[in-house]
């Protein structure tokens, strides 16, 4: 999911991009676990059911993804 992510990116976009199409799938298996970790956050953090909430990544994300360089 890191890979894929751009700047701020809402749910829904992510999603798409990963190219899962079931929400409840997409937020327990990839969202969830990401944000626990660290690696991404909210751009909203007050409001997490906001329509308008994005995720974008948190410098624990960025160190993660200049160690782990994507394959070609």
């Amino acid at each position: 999911m890191l890979t894929v992510l751009t700047g701020e990116m809402s749910r829904q976009d992510l999603q798409a991009r990963i190219g899962l199409k079931h929400d409840e799938h997409f937020r327990l298996t990839y969202l969830q676990p990401t944000l626990a970790a660290g690696l991404i956050e909210r751009t909203l953090p007050d409001k997490p059911n906001s329509r308008l909430q994005k995720y974008r990544l948190t410098p624990k994300g960025r160190a993660w993804l200049a160690q782990h360089p994507s394959q070609p």
